[in-house]
């Protein structure tokens, strides 16, 4: 099976820490890196609350599905991370539904952390097809 990593230019570059790309296309499957909330020009998290962080998380997805040949109608699995899953999650759930066919959404498991980089307060990673 071929194994193809990409850096995509447009979308928020991985922290010099940060040791990874930004989606691994392995067969027809593209895996991507979890996104935070970071506008890519300010490479900074966008002000506002979880909802205002979830719209640019789906803004950098495009970004990277699309530089990777694939894109959101594409999508077979997403996670989602909340760092306060009780307040957060119908506003986080409300972006990320308004963004998908009701009758295709993906697979999804969402799940509360205690903390993610930055100090976001969402962070998602989706597994897509080509």
């Amino acid at each position: 099976m071929e194994i193809s990593f990409f850096n995509i230019p447009d979308a928020p570059p991985p922290p010099p820490t940060a040791a990874y790309s930004h989606a691994v296309r392995a067969g027809d499957l593209l895996f991507v890196t979890g996104q935070l909330g970071v506008d890519p020009k300010s490479n900074a998290l966008v002000p506002g609350g979880a909802a205002e962080q979830m719209k640019q998380i789906i803004h950098n997805l495009e970004i990277v599905l699309r530089g990777a040949g694939s894109d959101l109608d594409r999508i077979v699995m997403a996670r989602i991370f909340l760092v306060n899953f009780s307040a957060d999650y119908p506003a986080v759930n409300a972006v990320y539904a308004s963004h998908f066919n009701t009758d295709r959404y993906p697979a999804r498991t969402t799940v509360g952390v205690t903390n993610l980089a930055m100090g976001a307060m969402v962070e998602m990673d989706v597994i897509a097809a080509l």
